[in-house]
């Protein structure tokens, strides 16, 4: 045999444990915090889908539906500790579907379309508006006191658009694209709802209240009697509310002001080293 044509000596067994630290693990995804965001984005979909075939009371019920899903999924990641990228990531796009697109496709075929140029310019403006709120929250989250947000939140901008619908379509307004009264209330109220979402404005995030402390009993008895007080008439109440804390936030703002104290400013980058949030 030529020495050219030598057999190679084996090269060593690399141990299964070696293999396996050195192969890249696949992320996975954690099931039930996605689940209610995509039950959230269902929501908003089904409200969608429900408003193309003139059933605006089942489209106002999809997106008060996704509202609350959307309120589940963050509470669930955090208590099963199952919080992830891509989760926050899934939660955004939700947002922007069901509280963004799907608010803006409803009011306009409900009464904007009406209005011509006009309706379909208030709509798209309250979908870029969203999709600026959401931009801005996410990538200020770490420098905004957590006890406010900074523009009115997309659910609650959501909620006084589509409860606006909800009540109209339950007092039996019809055709509203037709009524020109109406329609110009919707406007201005989509207008409201998409431009305060972007102001710098204080809205209370509720995020101090915590489920772990304990509560007195009275407390317990509030809430059974809020639950009950909505049941009287769901479109009207829920609608009052929304519209009670849609003006809330200039009213904590006029209070700073007349009070000297700090009102944030918040650009659209965390890059700034002097941005500072509501603390004051």
């Amino acid at each position: 045999m030529h020495d050219g044509d030598a057999i190679p000596e084996a090269l060593p067994e690399e141990d299964d444990e070696e293999l396996s630290a050195r192969r890249p693990r696949r992320k996975g995804i954690y099931i039930l915090p996605n689940l209610f965001t995509l039950a959230a984005l269902f929501g908003g979909f089904y409200a969608i889908v429900m408003a193309m075939n003139g059933r605006f009371e089942q489209a106002a019920i999809g997106v008060f539906c996704a509202m609350v899903l959307d309120s589940l999924d963050g509470r669930v990641a955090r208590m099963t500790n199952t919080q992830s990228a891509f989760g926050e990531q899934m939660d955004s796009l939700s947002d922007m579907v069901s509280f963004g697109a799907a608010p803006a496709l409803i009011v306009y075929e409900w009464a904007l379309k009406g209005l011509g140029k006009a309706g379909w310019i208030v709509a798209f403006v309250y979908c870029a508006c969203a999709a600026l709120r959401l931009a801005r929250f996410n990538t200020n989250i770490g420098v905004v006191d957590k006890r406010f947000f900074q523009g009115l939140p997309s659910p609650a901008a959501a909620a006084l658009v589509i409860g606006f619908i909800w009540v109209m379509d339950d007092a039996g307004w019809k055709n509203v694209s037709e009524i020109a009264a109406l329609a110009w209330w919707a406007l201005a109220l989509t207008l409201y709802a998409g431009v305060t979402m972007v102001l710098n404005i204080p809205f209370y995030s509720f995020k101090d209240v915590s489920f772990k402390k304990t509560v007195p009993f009275i407390v317990i008895v509030a809430i059974a009697l809020g639950i009950a007080i909505i049941n009287i008439h769901p479109p009207v109440v829920l609608f009052a509310l929304f519209a009670i804390y849609g003006i809330s936030g200039y009213v904590v703002y006029a209070y700073k002001k007349a009070k000297g104290k700090q009102v944030s400013v918040i650009a659209t980058s965390i890059d700034e080293p002097d941005e500072r949030g509501l603390h004051g």
